[in-house]
């Protein structure tokens, strides 16, 4: 995929600080927990399950952005803690390609906004290498990419994007890209309330109805990320969309519990099957309209 270079003045920075343990947003993290249990056993999975409550973070709440508003943090463009945006985004050429799919998502998104007549707030992102600090508690590699709501902001460790091209087999820039605009549709879900929704709904639920309102969370980032797509249908190269739909597959809960444990529990899903990710993702491509991403009407 063909991306301009980024705007200087996007919000990007380093995650560092602190920032207390309020609860953090829908990136990957639930989704990698039978990554981690096949690196490291159901032991693995326990381990970090414990980590994150003696931080006070609630697993369930990680989900959906628990702590949540419906009135995101502005900050200033460009203005993040990491300093100056270029010095960050070219530390690395991972780094700089992110910067690009990330600008170019929120140019995307502001024009989507403005079409309708409603207020774009542009979120941040953070990077961080092997751990750090979110608005949200602690950012660790294992987590994988998340969004924060309390702060607006994207947290992402490039490594992972080894790990997607080595361990899955899910390579090309179009597969990095998708991970990106997913998680900026989760910053689109939190703009229009849709987090916060579903963040009530799941307290009042049982863990099973939670895990369920999870799916259709996720599933509709995999849409709007897949909008984000069509709409930049001009800067499209030959197998960039098999390239995400590899990337879908790859990192459906069906396709990490086979791998994790060769057994599938479908009650535990919180991101959706692999099939439902392709296809999610696929109606957004075919359809470039956002509206086509009510995940939570009838089936999905």
């Amino acid at each position: 995929m063909r991306l301009d270079d980024y705007d200087n003045d996007i919000n990007v920075g380093e995650a560092q600080g602190g920032g207390g343990f309020g609860g953090g947003g829908g990136g990957l993290l639930f989704g990698l927990l039978p990554l981690i249990g096949s690196r490291f056993g159901c032991g693995g999975i326990v381990v970090v399950l414990i980590i994150l409550a003696v931080l006070g973070m609630n697993p369930l709440g990680l989900l959906t952005g628990g702590g949540s508003s419906n009135a995101p943090v502005t900050r200033t463009a460009g203005s993040s803690e990491g300093g100056n945006v270029r010095q960050v985004c070219e530390a690395s050429p991972e780094r700089r390609e992110t910067c690009q799919a990330f600008s170019n998502a929120q140019n995307t998104w502001e024009k989507i906004f403005a079409e309708s007549g409603q207020r774009f707030s542009p979120p941040g992102l953070r990077f961080f290498t092997g751990s750090g600090q979110s608005g949200c508690g602690a950012a660790q590699a294992a987590m994988g990419p998340f969004y924060c709501p309390t702060d607006s902001s994207i947290y992402l460790d490039t490594s992972f994007f080894d790990e997607l091209a080595n361990r899955f087999g899910a390579k090309g820039d179009f597969a990095r890209y998708y991970i990106v605009a997913h998680e900026f549709g989760h910053h689109i879900q939190n703009l229009l309330g849709t987090s916060d929704q579903v963040r009530r709904a799941q307290q009042a639920a049982g863990q099973a109805e939670g895990n369920a309102l999870s799916v259709r969370l996720e599933l509709q980032a995999d849409c709007y990320a897949g909008v984000w797509a069509a709409r930049n249908r001009d800067r499209l190269e030959p197998g960039d969309v098999q390239e995400g739909m590899t990337a879908a597959q790859a990192i459906g809960d069906d396709t990490l519990q086979r791998e994790a444990s060769g057994r599938v529990v479908p009650d535990s899903f919180t991101h959706g099957t692999s099939e439902q990710r392709m296809r999610w993702l696929r109606r957004g491509i075919e359809t470039g309209d956002p509206a086509q991403c009510n995940t939570f009407s009838g089936a999905i």
